[in-house]
């Protein structure tokens, strides 16, 4: 069996030395995991994020408790975490939240490993320094610093307000831990991304979810029940050119697609208002209701502009459920 560490370390240059920081770094870096998902081939996602997922988690409760990326774990049929010792130990979903894109999971039995406390990320800004830490200690850990803060719209129909951006880009970034200068958490890792830089070249960095969004909806999560009440979903996947908001492609069995909306569609406005951006977009369509709400639309298809009525979904009622036994 390969690790799930292997082909994942940070070049030699970036990792954090332990001297370089206030806190015990090789105790804040042993509590992130690495987090194997399988998920069934008739899952709704897996067309999307496939039936195999690997990223990482970070140990926030005594008792196990393992924060993640809701889309590592999205359907999954089993969970499997791995200590940096090699030790594996099987878990099971908790709960998702879709608003933040964060997740839990229960280890089944002790993980015998510290816990990262959690911290907030308001105080970060540009130039802040941080470690962005995957699971496999300090050969799987980047010495890096905060890029940037901002607000990120993303094509599935995800909206943060205040996202972080840090660089080095790290190969393992999904689920991965953002500790600050205290050692605590205060984001994790949801996307690579690439920027440019003030010449025009590429800057990959990554994207990370702030943990000051973790404490309102852990408990809720811990118990199994959603973060946040469900949203209405439209099932397209769009981005930005331009003033537009382009459809890139819509989700197979969404409520977009069995409405015939297709690639290459030009959203114009939301129930008479129009919208320029992702985040105008995703503000209008949230704010028609809840799931099943019909949501207007002007659409713009090659030089024909009609409207059309799309009654939206919940998406979480499109997903398998856990099965216990």
């Amino acid at each position: 069996m390969s690790s799930p560490f292997q082909g994942y370390e940070v070049e030699a240059r970036l990792r954090p030395t332990a001297d370089g920081h206030a806190f015990n770094l090789d105790s804040a870096l042993s509590a992130v995991v690495a987090l194997e998902a399988r998920v069934p081939a008739d899952a709704f996602t897996a067309g999307i994020l496939g039936t195999e997922r690997l990223g990482n988690g970070v140990v926030v409760g005594p008792s196990g408790l393992v924060l993640t990326m809701a889309y590592l774990i999205t359907e999954a049929e089993t969970v499997t975490l791995t200590l940096n010792d090699g030790r594996r130990v099987a878990a099971h979903v908790l709960g998702l939240d879709n608003q933040t894109g964060l997740g839990l999971v229960q280890a089944l039995e002790p993980l015998d490993l510290p816990v990262l406390p959690l911290g907030s990320s308001q105080g970060l800004k540009a130039g802040s320094a941080v470690v962005v830490a995957g699971a496999g200690g300090r050969a799987h850990a980047a010495a890096g610093r905060v890029l940037a803060r901002m607000p990120f719209a993303g094509y599935w129909e995800y909206l943060l307000d205040d996202a972080i951006m840090t660089e080095p880009a790290h190969p393992h970034w999904s689920g991965a831990a953002l500790i600050d200068a205290a050692g605590k958490l205060v984001g994790l890792g949801s996307l690579s991304l690439e920027g440019r830089t003030s010449s025009g070249a590429p800057r990959p960095m990554n994207m990370f979810v702030p943990a000051e969004l973790l404490p309102p909806i852990l408990d809720d999560l811990a118990r199994g029940k959603p973060g946040h009440p469900p949203r209405p979903w439209l099932g397209v996947l769009a981005q930005e050119s331009g003033a537009h908001v382009v459809l890139v492609g819509v989700v197979p069995g969404g409520p977009a697609s069995r409405a015939e909306l297709r690639a290459g569609d030009l959203i114009l406005a939301v129930a008479g208002e129009p919208v320029d951006d992702l985040a105008e977009f995703y503000t209008q369509l949230w704010a028609q209701g809840p799931p099943g709400a019909v949501i207007p639309l002007r659409i713009l298809r090659e030089q024909d502009v009609f409207e059309v009525e799309i009654r939206s979904a919940d998406r979480s009622a499109l997903l398998k459920k856990r099965r216990f036994n």
